[in-house]
C-alpha cells in the first residue's frame, strides 16, 4: 500500500512501524514533540514559533539533526471546523498547502477530515484523541495508522498522555503521520481544557524504555 501525502521517500516504511510521540513541553509558553523509532533513536522533532503565549498558531516539524520537513498552521479565519495547514518545508508567503484537516462536523467532537490538494482521496481521523484512541483511514476506509496510549511493557504500567505510541501502517509516510498527530494534538488542545490535569514524563525514562516496550 502506498498513498497519502509524500513528504520524503526515506519515512515510507516498508513495515508496520511503531514510533513513540513523546511532548517534552507541557508549559503555557511552547509546543515542543520529540519522535523516537523502537530503537530509541531520535526521528523526528517539533518547535512551536508563536508571537505570543495565547497563539499556538504554527508548529515546524524537523528530522534529528534539525532540517525542517513540514510545517502545520491554523488558518487564520475564524472558523468552527478548526482548520489547520500542513506545507512543505519552512512555509512562505503564497506558499500553496498540501493538505489540510478540519472537524467534519461543528456538533459534538466529530471526526477529522483530512484533504490532500491535488489528490481526490480523503482521509478520516476516527476516535478520541483525549483517550489516545484514534485511527486515520484512508478513502477505502482501511487503517493506515493508529494512535494508543504508551505502554511501558517492562512494568505494564500505562505512561501519561504526553507519550503517544505511533503505528504507521506500510507505505504510509510516517512524517505525514506525525504531522497528523501535531494536528489533532493542537485541535483538541488537551492542555488547556479547563481542569485537566497533566501528566510530566521524564523524557529520559521515556526512552530508555522504548526499545524494550514493543
Amino acid at each position: 500500500m502506498k498513498g497519502g501525502v509524500v513528504i520524503e521517500e526515506g519515512f515510507l516504511y516498508g513495515e508496520e512501524t511503531h514510533l513513540t510521540v513523546f511532548k517534552t513541553s507541557l508549559s503555557f509558553s511552547s509546543d515542543g514533540f520529540a519522535v523516537y523509532d523502537c530503537k530509541g533513536d531520535l526521528v523526528f522533532r517539533v518547535d512551536s514559533y508563536r508571537p505570543d503565549t495565547h497563539d499556538r498558531a504554527e508548529l515546524v516539524l524537523m528530522d534529528a539533526s534539525g532540517r525542517c520537513l513540514l510545517t502545520v498552521r491554523r488558518k487564520q479565519r475564524l472558523s468552527l471546523h478548526h482548520r489547520w495547514e500542513g506545507f512543505v518545508g519552512e512555509r512562505t508567503d503564497g506558499q500553496k498547502p498540501i493538505f489540510s484537516v478540519k472537524r467534519s462536523s461543528i456538533i459534538g467532537h466529530s471526526s477529522l477530515t483530512v484533504e490532500v490538494n491535488d489528490n481526490p482521496e480523503e482521509y478520516q481521523i476516527e476516535g478520541s484523541f483525549a483517550q489516545r484512541c484514534c485511527t486515520i483511514l484512508d478513502g477505502k476506509q482501511q487503517s493506515v495508522a493508529e494512535i494508543k496510549r504508551k505502554v511501558d511493557a517492562s512494568t505494564n504500567v500505562v505512561l501519561g498522555k504526553d507519550v503517544i505510541s505511533l503505528l504507521v501502517k506500510p507505505g504510509f509516510d510516517g512524517c505525514f503521520a506525525v504531522a497528523l498527530v501535531l494536528v489533532i494534538d493542537q485541535i483538541n488542545g488537551d492542555d488547556f481544557d479547563e481542569g485537566a490535569r497533566v501528566e510530566v514524563v521524564d523524557p529520559l525514562l521515556v526512552n530508555s524504555n522504548i526499545s524494550s516496550s514493543e
